[in-house]
C-alpha cells in the first residue's frame, strides 16, 4: 500500500474517498446537498476548491490547502480563534468533515460504523497541466459511469459552475485559464476524454484506483 502524502500548506491536492466496501454514501438529493453544505463549513476556511464530483459511492475533489497566513486572515474577523489551533494539521479538517457526514447519515438511516473507507486518499498535483488533467478527469466521471452523456448534464459537479457567472467560493476563473477560456473548456470536455490512459496515470500516481 502506497504511503500516504501529509497534507502541507499551500499545495494542491486531489482528494479522494469512496464508501467502505464500495457502498453508496448518497441515496438523494438531499444527502448531496448536506455533504457540500459540511464540505463548505468544514474546508472552506482551509482549502480553495477547483473542481468537484459527487458520485453515488464515491467523490473527488481538487483543492489547493491555504497558506496558515491566509487561513490566519480568514479567521480574523471571528470572535472565536480557537479553530487556528488545528493549522497544524489540515487534514484533521476533512477527517472532522467526513466524521460529521457519517454522524448525520447514521443517525438518519439506523445504521452504524464507518461510511468511508480510511484513511481517505489524497494525491499532490505538482504543475497546471494535471491540475487541467485532474478538472477533465473529475468531470468526465459520470460520463464514464454512463449517469450522463455529457458533463453539462450532471447536476453534482462542479462543471456548470465553471460556466457560469453567479457568484461562487470555486476558483473558476483559475480554472479557465488552465484551458484558455470558457469556449476551449467546453470543446475539450465535449472530446472524447481517453479515459483509460487518464485512469492508468491515476493508479500509477495513487496507487488506488478510481472506482
Amino acid at each position: 500500500m502506497q504511503k500516504l502524502e501529509t497534507l502541507s500548506f499551500g499545495k494542491y491536492y486531489h482528494i479522494y474517498n469512496c464508501g467502505i466496501n464500495g457502498c453508496k454514501i448518497f441515496w438523494e438529493s438531499d444527502n448531496f446537498e448536506y455533504f457540500l453544505t459540511l464540505y463548505n463549513r468544514y474546508i472552506s476556511q482551509i482549502a480553495e476548491t477547483y473542481a468537484w464530483v459527487l458520485m453515488p459511492n464515491h467523490f473527488h475533489f481538487l483543492v489547493r490547502i491555504k497558506e496558515k497566513e491566509e487561513i490566519i486572515s480568514d479567521l480574523s474577523g471571528h470572535k472565536n480563534l480557537t479553530g487556528l489551533m488545528k493549522l497544524k494539521y489540515p487534514h484533521q479538517h476533512f477527517s472532522n468533515f467526513f466524521n460529521a457526514y457519517t454522524k448525520a447519515v447514521n443517525k438518519r438511516l439506523s445504521r452504524h460504523g464507518a461510511l468511508f473507507e480510511r484513511p481517505f486518499r489524497r494525491k499532490q498535483i505538482l504543475n497546471s497541466y494535471w491540475m487541467k488533467q485532474n478538472v477533465l478527469l473529475i468531470h468526465n466521471l459520470p460520463v464514464e459511469f454512463k449517469l450522463v452523456k455529457h458533463p453539462a448534464d450532471y447536476t453534482w459537479s462542479s462543471y456548470q459552475t465553471c460556466l457560469s457567472d453567479k457568484p461562487t467560493k470555486l476558483q473558476r476563473e483559475s480554472v479557465l485559464e488552465w484551458f484558455g477560456n470558457k469556449s476551449n473548456f467546453k470543446v475539450q470536455h465535449s472530446n472524447k476524454v481517453i479515459f483509460e490512459r487518464m485512469e492508468e496515470w491515476f493508479i500509477y500516481q495513487t496507487g488506488f484506483r478510481i472506482r
